[in-house]
């Protein structure tokens, strides 16, 4: 029977680049690969047939005389054979390598602990001052009466036979030898026969723990706080995790914070609006500040305090604070107050109300305008 077209074999054109080669077989070989197909015997075929095509058309010499001379360039013995494990580590280290490596501590060796996350909130008075918080959590810790071995006192753990004391077996399966955690002793390399009582065996005790935690000021919502070595014990003599603090903060009831910058939306009456005025706003950083309100002044209008914002954080810089103005309009009035009001309204001009008398007018023209057409 004829051999297939390397290129047909491997989905590509022939003037693909090596690139494109590399990333065709690679999806090829996942969907084809004995371990996904146990038993198969066209799967072990098509796998030996991407292989072939693979050896041959990433190295460019053997290409070369592929594209010129076909399948017969290799009829004595020249291309795929003891190459198996050179052409397909490259691929299978991209495929699987990380996942191996993320095991962490393979071998019954040390191995870190895990790390710890705890969530801290905080008010927005704190994150402006900054302080130190304390903190109770529970945590994996070396067993004081075994010393993390996790046998008891006088004992001591043996080799697993199933692993020789490696923590990892090895399977061979079609053309691959799989490396996976031995299902014995679970990774320790080690069998632990007359375990400590305290621990169970696993060398780790929880226990409850006191830490003071640093709040520096101007820390903002989502900072994310490291304490070395706070997290859980590693196993057999590995170093500890670390602990992670993320730091939210509570809603306050009349600032909201973008950055370093304050934003406070401030109500005022309509006659401070009208004539103008000062009002008094407190800060964060401690007692009132006076606020110029302009003769005149708009709902919506923002006035800027410079410094009266937030720290920046590890800087000497701080942002500004910016008042919102609100005008109210005056409610449950009078008889005398309405006739005032009334009056007002009959004696105003578009001086009076430049904004709306503006909009009206422009609004009546684009309807009459628009009709006419």
């Amino acid at each position: 029977m004829a051999k297939r077209d390397f290129y047909e074999i491997l989905g590509v054109s022939r003037t693909c680049t090596e690139a494109e080669l590399k990333s065709a077989f690679r999806k090829a070989a996942m969907d084809c690969h004995p371990d996904r197909h146990p038993g198969s015997h066209d799967a072990e075929i098509r796998f030996k047939e991407l292989n072939e095509a693979y050896q041959t058309l990433s190295d460019a010499q053997k290409r070369a005389s592929y594209d010129r001379y076909g399948h017969a360039a290799f009829e004595h013995g020249f291309g795929a054979g003891d190459g198996f494990a050179a052409s397909m580590s490259d691929i299978f280290d991209d495929l699987f390598g990380d996942v191996m490596n993320r095991r962490g501590g393979g071998r019954g060796g040390p191995a870190r602990g895990s790390d710890l996350r705890y969530n801290m909130e905080i008010t927005l008075e704190e994150a402006f001052f900054g302080k130190v918080a304390s903190l109770s959590l529970p945590t994996s810790v070396v067993c004081d009466l075994c010393s993390g071995t996790g046998a008891r006192a006088g004992a001591k753990p043996r080799h697993c036979p199933t692993c020789g004391g490696q923590g990892r077996v090895r399977a061979q399966q079609g053309f691959f030898a799989i490396e996976r955690t031995c299902p014995h002793c679970h990774g320790r390399g080690d069998i632990i026969d007359d375990p400590c009582q305290p621990c169970g065996g696993t060398g780790h005790v929880t226990r409850e723990r006191s830490l003071s935690v640093n709040i520096p000021q101007g820390v903002e919502d989502g900072t994310r706080i490291r304490l070395g070595g706070e997290g859980e014990a590693g196993s057999r003599g590995g170093p500890a995790g670390d602990l992670y603090i993320f730091v939210s903060t509570k809603p306050h009831p009349f600032f909201q914070r973008d950055g370093a910058d304050l934003f406070c939306r401030v109500p005022i009456s309509m006659v401070q609006a009208a004539l103008g005025g000062e009002v008094d706003v407190h800060t964060l950083g401690g007692g009132p500040a006076k606020v110029k309100i302009p003769e005149g002044t708009q709902s919506g209008r923002k006035v800027k305090l410079k410094h009266k914002g937030m720290p920046v954080l590890r800087s000497r810089e701080v942002g500004d604070l910016y008042i919102e103005v609100n005008v109210e309009t005056p409610q449950n009035l009078t008889k005398r107050q309405r006739e005032l009001l009334a009056e007002f309204e009959a004696e105003s001009s578009n001086k009076t109300h430049p904004e709306a008398s503006g909009f009206f007018a422009r609004m009546k023209d684009f309807f009459e305008n628009l009709s006419g057409a």
